[in-house]
């Protein structure tokens, strides 16, 4: 707080030794120790406080940088399913519907398994 060395300390005592009186010294010692000590803690509170308020902003900063990342992943996640959609609208706008075909119906080549997985045949007997 104060750059006091151990002399300058000295002259203070032998000065307020003098001033105050030998009886009336260690009182006078003893409310000086406490206002210091009071004061000691308000300033480490005041520290505190202003830490905390340093503190406070940053998260609101950091609030504030997150709520504007999530809103621009949210426009583009909604840009991105609406063309999407519209690609899928046109899609199925643009290919005619088809009926089930009938169940008489042979089913289409690209379902038929390939030749290298024949059944064996059998023996007739």
């Amino acid at each position: 707080m104060f750059d006091i060395g151990f002399s300058e300390l000295l002259v203070i005592g032998i000065v307020a030794l003098i001033v105050i009186g030998p009886q009336r010294l260690p009182g006078v010692a003893r409310t000086v120790g406490h206002l210091l000590g009071r004061l000691q803690r308000y300033v480490a509170d005041v520290k505190a406080d202003i830490n905390r308020e340093i503190e406070l902003e940053e998260l609101r900063k950091m609030r504030d940088s997150m709520q504007k990342s999530a809103s621009e992943m949210q426009s583009a996640v909604d840009t991105e399913l609406a063309k999407t959609a519209d690609e899928l609208n046109k899609a199925a706008a643009g290919t005619p519907v088809t009926e089930a075909p009938p169940e008489s119906a042979p089913p289409p080549e690209s379902v038929k398994p390939p030749e290298s997985v024949k059944a064996p045949e059998q023996k007739q007997a």
